[in-house]
């Protein structure tokens, strides 16, 4: 199968969303081929929006910018979206994972609906999606295993998410925060 990895974030280098797709990559690597994206570093050519609609999944991981995506991404689909209407010739599900700077993960559910609805528009599968809170604090727990620690509904979720795109299946979007007290 392959596999596109689209990080989201306006970063060029050490984003979140980056680091997000990172921890699931591991989960993925098996008799697929994954090939990673960044519409920041500079706007896409022809061949890489073609070599996406010939792609079998793609996983979109971003912050949340003001309930939505980011203005960089957002151009980015509007272009794949016309790209896919004309160039497309299998059947692609789009997976998405979204943090953002709040405790509650359910406030990315607005960007949830966007990729919904891009995925209409461009007659794609919407897969499934996590949208997390507490994007900062999640990004930096690299010495924390996924399932453990503040990461334990990350790492069930990430679970549900890569069994998903292994079998091409579908699921509910999941808005998860921390194990960790809000107050602290």
């Amino acid at each position: 199968m392959n596999i596109a990895m689209i990080n989201g974030s306006p970063k060029y280098k050490d984003s979140n969303s980056l680091k997000f797709l990172e921890r699931l990559e591991p989960m993925l690597c098996e008799d697929n081929k994954i090939i990673h994206y960044n519409p920041a570093a500079k706007p896409f050519l022809e061949e890489q929006y073609l070599e996406l609609c010939h792609m079998d999944i793609l996983i979109f991981s971003f912050p949340l910018y003001v309930d939505g995506i980011p203005s960089h991404l957002f151009r980015m689909l509007i272009s794949l979206e016309e790209y896919m209407k004309i160039n497309r010739q299998n059947s692609i599900t789009v997976y998405t994972i979204i943090n953002n700077g709040f405790y509650e993960g359910i406030q990315n559910h607005i960007a949830m609906r966007i990729m919904k609805n891009w995925c209409l528009r461009a007659g794609l599968t919407f897969g499934q999606g996590i949208g997390m809170g507490s994007g900062e604090m999640m990004g930096s727990l690299d010495n924390v295993p996924l399932g453990q620690g503040p990461l334990k509904n990350l790492g069930l979720a990430y679970q549900d998410m890569a069994d998903n795109i292994k079998s091409h299946s579908t699921g509910n979007p999941v808005f998860l925060s921390p194990n960790f007290p809000k107050f602290a």
